[in-house]
């Protein structure tokens, strides 16, 4: 047999329903661990149900721990759920796991995980899946720095070399805020692939071809705008060309070095990821009446 207060303790480990707890507790004759090995097996059966569901919202979270830093983005089917106490925190649990273990593949991570995310599943009604994660640890003489924006719709992860101190950490979380509002695509001009250039040179190329005016111009001139245009694709998609948010008269690279000058060291930006949630995944498309529809029938 077992008491309510067995009911509640399994509902505190679980997060169940008071009925589903009972019910597990019943049908284990009052033993706590099999009750709950009972509930996970049910929460298993229900997140595989909701497994085809679509889950393109969510939100991009961080953490940070000494030189060590972590983005994940962890996915649900709707910006309510996303917005919970509930959801937040298992996201936070996740991020969380990635800092404090040698995670490589995101594969690895959804398997580590995989019991907490079938938890969650049950516990919040709706799909869960974890999507993405990056982790930096930075150097003796690094350090790195985290911006979530928009409560979770974006987030940046930034490693700045050089400098431990606390102005070095303000660069870096202007390079983070650089990195949110300009998405760049790459550090620097020499990391861009050299098949990328060649396809935007053959599109300009062809551009030009298609105008009637720049078409007679000579050979040399459309050398020219092509690398003009070259250079501006450069400002525009590598982060230390890019024009600073704060004060556009300035480059990255020209900020950098300023503050590296000011404090008397040499800073680098090492890397930088940015994560914009849901970016590329198919979106919900809901269907109002299908979905009045199927409230009728229950």
């Amino acid at each position: 047999m077992f008491t309510s207060q067995d009911v509640m303790e399994l509902r505190r480990k679980t997060g169940a329903g008071v009925a589903d707890c009972k019910k597990a507790l019943t049908e284990t004759d009052g033993d706590m661990e099999k009750a709950v090995d009972f509930l996970r097996e049910k929460g298993i059966a229900t997140a595989a149900k909701k497994a085809s569901r679509i889950a393109a919202e969510g939100i991009v979270a961080a953490k940070i721990e000494g030189k060590t830093g972590a983005l994940v983005e962890v996915n649900c089917e709707t910006d309510f759920v996303a917005n919970g106490d509930q959801y937040k925190a298992f996201v936070a649990e996740v991020a969380d796991y990635v800092v404090a273990n040698d995670v490589k593949t995101n594969e690895e991570l959804i398997e580590a995980k995989k019991d907490a995310t079938i938890a969650a599943t049950a516990k919040i009604g709706e799909k869960i899946a974890i999507r993405r994660f990056a982790k930096f640890v930075a150097s003796e003489n690094g350090l790195v720095e985290s911006y979530i924006h928009m409560g979770g719709k974006v987030g940046v992860l930034v490693e700045i070399e050089g400098c431990t101190c606390e102005k070095a950490k303000e660069l870096a979380h202007d390079v983070a805020l650089q990195v949110a509002a300009g998405k760049p695509l790459y550090l620097c001009a020499e990391e861009v692939p050299a098949e990328v250039i060649d396809k935007e040179k053959e599109i300009l190329l062809a551009q030009i071809e298609n105008d009637e005016k720049l078409a007679s111009k000579p050979e040399m001139v459309k050398v020219k705008m092509v690398e003009g245009k070259i250079n501006k694709y450069y400002d525009e998609n590598c982060l230390l060309k890019q024009a600073f948010v704060k004060d556009p008269s300035l480059t990255i690279e020209k900020v950098v070095a300023a503050a590296g000058k000011e404090m008397g060291k040499e800073l680098t930006v090492k890397r930088f990821v940015r994560f914009e949630m849901g970016e590329g995944l198919e979106k919900r498309a809901d269907n109002f009446a299908e979905e009045v529809a199927a409230q009728m029938k229950k």
